[in-house]
């Protein structure tokens, strides 16, 4: 959901941000999408390493850090600087990209054809938003809003405000925050949120309204972004104050564990679990877990009543949420 990643909290944050800033710039201006994963990569693996890196050619002993890489590493750290970082920071291609792609509702392709038409600035977006959709209008309304990072204690009464609502509805609700606050960040993007009920699975006929789970939280929700069967976008405030992006997702009961696991994250460990099951001979996906079969064809959902059970029918040890950030 959120537009912004955690801040890197480890000794080597500063090789990670340029790594992370490089895998931007490729992906939303270059749509580089191989050089942008490579990055991110590195930099994932640079974020787990215990020690100070001193040298590139420490760094690339690392998994995802090549000889390209490692140069990079070994400039910035003699210099405190990368000259292609400096030479895309001034670009103004590149700073009207990245600051349109900054912005809830606008992807790279948007933010290209929004500076094609000339426009330049958040100003220039306020002054013409018959050129935006809702959703973009909404995003420059609360840009400032919506670059600030929630922090953990604010998350804990989201979650509190949220959930009670909810189960309010009906008490066999069940309503879960995830995302990088179920693993235990400090601060969060934005509110995910999964609810689930237990005669709502993806056999039955039997439909609940999403909207009448939106509706209970009353004020709290200031503005609706879109309104699905399943799925709601919006942004929240509580008690009036800052105003934060929130999805409501309503996931069949058959599928909340395998739903939960994914929404949880993060994207790396998502897609370490998605090998590892691979080659063990199963599928993973946000709606089940199934056995590939001697021919490769998924075979039929397996059972599942918790994430325990996701992680035992593949083998996997056993990880918490807070265990789940690489």
């Amino acid at each position: 959901m959120s537009k912004r990643k955690a801040p890197e909290e480890n000794i080597n944050s500063g090789i990670c941000d340029f790594l992370i800033e490089l895998a931007d710039y490729e992906k939303n201006v270059n749509r580089a999408f191989h050089k942008s994963n490579a990055y991110r990569k590195a930099a994932s693996s640079i974020s787990r390493f215990g020690k100070e890196i001193k040298s590139g050619d420490e760094a690339r002993k690392l998994e995802g850090v090549g000889a390209k890489i490692s140069d990079k590493i070994n400039e910035f750290l003699k210099t405190g600087k990368l000259e292609k970082l400096e030479k895309v920071r001034k670009d103004e291609t590149s700073q009207i990209i990245s600051l349109f792609t900054r912005i809830s509702g606008v992807g790279p392709v948007a933010a290209r054809k929004l500076m094609e038409l000339g426009f330049k600035s958040l100003e220039d977006l306020k002054n013409n938003s018959e050129k935006l959709n809702h959703h973009q209008n909404i995003g420059v309304k609360y840009f400032d809003d919506f670059e600030k990072r929630i922090p953990r204690e604010e998350m804990e009464k989201l979650e509190g405000m949220v959930v009670g609502k909810v189960t309010g509805v009906d008490p066999k609700f069940v309503a879960t925050v995830c995302g990088s606050y179920r693993r235990g960040a400090t601060s969060s993007g934005d509110i995910d949120v999964l609810v689930t009920h237990p005669c709502f699975t993806s056999e039955t006929k039997k439909t609940l309204k999403l909207n009448e789970i939106v509706k209970s939280l009353g004020s709290f929700i200031t503005d609706t972004l879109s309104m699905g069967d399943t799925k709601f976008m919006g942004v929240c405030s509580l008690e009036g104050t800052v105003h934060r992006r929130i999805d409501i997702r309503l996931i069949p009961h058959d599928q909340y564990f395998t739903s939960l696991l994914y929404f949880t994250g993060s994207d790396i460990f998502n897609k370490r679990m998605r090998t590892f099951a691979l080659e063990q001979g199963f599928t993973i996906n946000e709606y089940s877990v199934r056995p590939q079969g001697s021919t490769g064809v998924p075979g039929n959902p397996l059972p599942v009543t918790s994430e325990r059970d996701i992680f035992e029918i593949i083998g996997m040890k056993y990880l918490e949420p807070s265990q789940r950030s690489e």
